[in-house]
């Protein structure tokens, strides 16, 4: 779980292509909160699950980034 700026917590789910994650989940009618934010370690969004809860879909552009880094 991951805290954010203003207090919530909230899951991030990494994944491999946001632009077509984000794509696939408008489409069967996900409710984003914000639009694609891109920063020096990756690009996010975050959607609220079915009971309104924040989960970050988050895009690493560096591999110090990863939310699970290799091993």
């Amino acid at each position: 779980m991951i805290g954010s700026a203003s207090g919530r917590n909230h899951f991030a789910i990494e994944v491999s292509d946001l632009n077509a994650t984000v794509a696939e989940l408008r489409k069967a009618g996900a409710h984003f909160r914000n639009d694609i934010v891109t920063g020096v370690g990756g690009r996010q969004i975050l959607l609220d699950d079915p009971s309104g809860n924040p989960i970050e879909l988050f895009e690493p552009r560096l591999p110090g980034a990863r939310l699970y880094p290799s091993s």
